[in-house]
């Protein structure tokens, strides 16, 4: 009822009070109460409570965590007690961490209610008062001042000096000025200075205006059921092992009925095979692999945090490691966030003062630096720290450029003391300062915009004195700077004044001195952090809401390039064909609003990329949460966009998101080698026993030696495979096809070769001891051996696809060589000890066996490196 049927920031102050049933002195205390019974109160609506158990019952329904149960079912029936509480303990584990990963992704929105402000100053039937924020109402008139949090969107009515931090809903650094002025219905949110929204905050001044939405229908309330509504983007490594458990699933499934059918066919017990398949059941069931996965994710959990990236979803690590796209905001990630003195400009020159070198710097270069300080309403409380500064951050780089170059604010503004100040204001785009340098004899000094200050001047200072101004001259420098991107002020004085101007300060006849130009410059190590990710096959995008011109100039400095920057605007105006066409090409956007930022992530993400967002503000969280990796920042950020989030950057730094892209990789190249490694050995153990039941031989392997095999050997050496550090080039390497799963095509093929050359092996050896010795428990401790041995060698193999073992030294990986020397010592003394002796039903085998089964063992290495060799060859030649 009380919804505008126009844009607010397009009508005048007056129409919108009408349409709104208000007046000046605000609605009645009885009008208010009614529109609230009509409106509701303002804040944002609670989400539906979250089922604790649904969340908990997701952990529980994937294809892998199947095969994990049925795992713990068989070994119960084997009685092999330990190996069931082991894979228990995996579900258990993996669930608690899913439940309280799932369970904090859904907070987001109860964190965007802390955004509103809980109390407002209203005009209630003429009476200033406060009230709860929740209960104000359309029509109200609020009162606004420094320090407070807007409680509604609102129409501004009077400004006095009113500035506004937004930066939680445009992204905009620096405090925005307001006025009441009426502005073009088309007018992006960043750019609507009539009015105020929802959570933002008064950094300065004072104002008024009428509320023109409450609760969902601010701002704030669209960005919350936005946020409530979009999707979080499915983590491609949990897409990957759904695919390869069903694929593990359907292979065990078909081994074991082929391997139990064929064994009835030819005469073996029902009991017999019964056993048989269970014991190769459990054995071929990679149990391991989520004992590596979680392993693999907390190992690089902690090596992240190391480097100033937090991780909220554990699986999010492997996915920012095949990251295709990142889009990052500008401010604070790929900058400082912190307004700096690039350079001055004075008698045509440019210059920079170096620090601390004030006997370097001309009477014209200390006039500009003096201008810097006196015409400036910043603070620095000890003027050996910037951090401890106070006020504007352009006034702020100002007074610390001049503390840089050996002057001191403080001393030099005793020596000249103020005595009239005319304060910067919108309208006059300047700031001026009367110093008193004698008892009867004033200076006035002057800073604002480069064509206003210029516009009050007659004359230009040049190191031979002044001259009459020429504007177009130091027009053409204002030009050169702003196309770098920098902020432009221009500095001017009066020297000699005899007494203090009356109101209206009319001033004129004034010198100018120079310019000066200021950034927020790229951070230290952002343009070769960029430049890793173009090596890594990386797109990196900037997603702004700051201008299009700084956007630019930042993103040439940084290495990112583009062909055109879009704004918001232009945005607005593209078909989504034309948005379709421009996104693959485009690398900059400017002035974007949350929606469109959110439009960019989906149209990406429709493309095939694997997106990754950065965002700090409120505006961000839809973007953060629909994209496949949410970054947000630790230190700037909101709580919002931290909720949404994925991974968070301790130090809000674009170096660290290249940082955790490598830690990422490293991850995915263990999971995948660990997965090679078992899911190989798995195979071998179903095809052996093929091998047995069509040669009609006795059963080469016993089922608890299965168990043994996997428990014991297994067990170590995968969970090892979680600490290799990184790979030569790693991040030298395009990102994976999104479409590949956790097993490339080339180690699929691996697999079986390994898996068959293994089996073919241990047959042979089996039935070469049988016939040797006629022991069948010698033959199948020989058997056994064999596997372990394979196993031991082939974890030089698994250590990576294409690379030779030989050229990975196994001191880069001492858990895993420890892993192995263990695993071996503790077989051996399996075979000479009576209790493991009668459990696994081992007996002790001669030397020559020994040397038998290591010399054929050591073919697995052949057969590794002969195949990554033409692997190799075949990728070089396809480029």
């Amino acid at each position: 009822m009380w919804h505008l049927p126009f844009a607010p920031h397009a009508a005048s102050v007056e129409e919108v009070a009408s349409t709104l049933h208000t007046t000046p002195q605000g609605l009645s205390s009885h009008e208010a109460e009614r529109r609230l019974k009509q409106v509701g109160p303002n804040h944002i609506q609670k989400a539906p409570s979250i089922s604790l158990w649904k969340i908990l019952w997701h952990q529980f329904s994937s294809p892998f965590i199947y095969l994990l149960i049925a795992a713990v079912g068989i070994s119960l029936l084997l009685g092999d007690y330990v190996d069931a509480i082991v894979i228990a303990a995996v579900l258990i584990l993996n669930a608690i961490i899913g439940f309280i990963q799932e369970y904090n992704a859904e907070r987001a929105v109860e964190a965007l209610r802390s955004m509103t402000a809980p109390q407002a100053t209203v005009l209630r039937n003429g009476v200033e008062q406060r009230i709860p924020a929740a209960h104000l109402v359309p029509g109200d008139v609020v009162l606004l001042e420094s320090g407070v949090r807007v409680p509604a969107d609102i129409r501004l009515s009077e400004t006095i000096l009113l500035q506004v931090d937004e930066s939680l809903l445009t992204g905009e650094s620096n405090p925005v000025y307001k006025d009441p002025s009426i502005l073009p219905a088309d007018t992006l949110l960043a750019d609507r200075k009539n009015m105020v929204y929802a959570g933002t905050i008064i950094t300065s001044g004072r104002g008024r205006g009428y509320v023109v939405a409450t609760g969902a229908l601010t701002e704030l309330g669209r960005i919350a059921e936005s946020l409530s509504q979009t999707e979080r983007g499915r983590i491609p490594l949990l897409e990957r092992m759904e695919r390869l458990a069903k694929i593990i699933g359907i292979f065990i499934l078909s081994g074991i009925a082929l391997i139990f059918s064929l064994g009835l066919l030819f005469g073996y017990s029902l009991v017999e095979m019964f056993k048989v398949g269970v014991g190769v059941a459990v054995a071929a069931i990679p149990e391991g692999l989520p004992i590596v996965l979680t392993v693999t994710l907390g190992r690089r959990v902690w090596a992240m945090a190391r480097r100033n990236a937090l991780v909220r979803r554990l699986a999010a690590i492997e996915t920012i490691g095949r990251a295709t796209v990142i889009g990052s905001d500008k401010t604070g990630t790929l900058t400082e966030n912190r307004m700096t003195v690039q350079v001055f400009w004075t008698d045509g020159t440019k210059w920079k003062p170096n620090p601390l070198n004030k006997g370097e710097i001309d009477a014209l270069q200390s006039l500009a630096l003096e201008i810097s300080i006196l015409s400036n309403e910043a603070e620095l409380a000890d003027e050996r720290y910037r951090e401890s500064g106070s006020g504007d951050p352009t006034d702020l780089a100002l007074l610390w450029a001049a503390v840089e170059a050996g002057y001191s604010p403080k001393a030099l503004r005793a020596a000249q003391p103020e005595a009239l100040r005319i304060p910067f204001e919108p309208e006059l785009r300047y700031s001026a300062s009367f110093r008193q340098k004698s008892e009867s004899g004033y200076t006035l000094y002057v800073k604002g915009a480069p064509e206003k200050v210029i516009s009050l001047c007659s004359h230009r200072l040049t190191r031979e004195g002044p001259v009459p101004i020429d504007s177009s001259f130091i027009l053409e420098a204002v030009a050169s700077l702003a196309q770098e991107g920098m902020r432009v002020l221009g500095l001017a004085y009066k020297p000699e004044l005899s007494a203090l101007p009356s109101p209206p300060f009319l001033l004129s006849d004034l010198i100018f001195v120079g310019l000066v130009g200021l950034m927020d410059p790229p951070r230290a190590g952002v343009p070769q952090a960029v430049a890793d990710c173009h090596a890594a096959g990386i797109r990196v995008l900037m997603i702004t809401g700051d201008h299009a011109a700084t956007a630019q100039a930042i993103a040439a400095q940084i290495g990112i390039f583009t062909p055109e920057v879009i704004t918001g605007e232009i945005l607005q105006q593209l078909s989504p064909e034309q948005l379709e066409e421009k996104i693959e090409k485009v690398n900059v956007y400017a002035r974007v609003s949350p929606q469109q930022k959110l439009e960019i992530v989906r149209l990406l993400q429709k493309k095939g990329e694997i997106v990754a967002v950065t965002g700090d503000g409120v505006n961000d969280a839809p973007a953060l949460k629909a994209a496949h990796v949410g970054i947000s920042m630790g230190k700037e950020g909101t709580d919002v966009a931290r909720e949404a989030s994925d991974i968070i950057l301790a130090d809000d730094n674009f170096v660290t998101i290249r940082n955790a892209v490598e830690e990422g990789r490293i991850a995915f190249q263990n999971i995948r080698n660990a997965t090679f490694f078992l899911l190989s050995t798995g195979a071998a153990s179903i095809i052996l026993f093929l091998i047995a039941i069509l040669l009609g031989w006795p059963m080469p392997i016993l089922p608890a030696q299965l168990l043994w095999l996997n428990l014991v050997t297994n067990g170590l050496q995968d969970v090892a495979m979680a600490f290799e550090p990184a790979l030569p080039g790693l991040m030298r390497q395009k990102p994976r096809p999104p479409n590949e799963g956790i097993i490339s095509p080339v180690l699929w093929e691996r697999t079986l070769l390994v898996a068959l050359l293994m089996a073919g092996v241990i047959a042979y050896l089996f039935w070469y001891e049988y016939h040797l010795t006629g022991d069948l428990a010698k033959a199948q401790t020989v058997a056994l051996t064999t596997f372990v041995l394979f196993q031991n060698f082939h974890i030089g193999n698994a250590r990576s696809e294409y690379l030779s073992a030989f050229r990975l030294s196994p001191f880069r990986n001492p858990f895993l060589m420890g892993a192995a020397i263990t695993a071996l010592g503790i077989h051996a003394a399996a075979l000479y000890l009576p209790p493991t002796q009668f459990v696994l039903r081992v007996v002790p085998i001669e030397w020559e066996a020994w040397l038998r089964s290591i010399l054929f063992a050591l073919s697995v290495i052949g057969v590794g490196e002969a195949h990554k060799w033409i692997r190799s060859a075949q990728r070089a030649w396809h480029g």
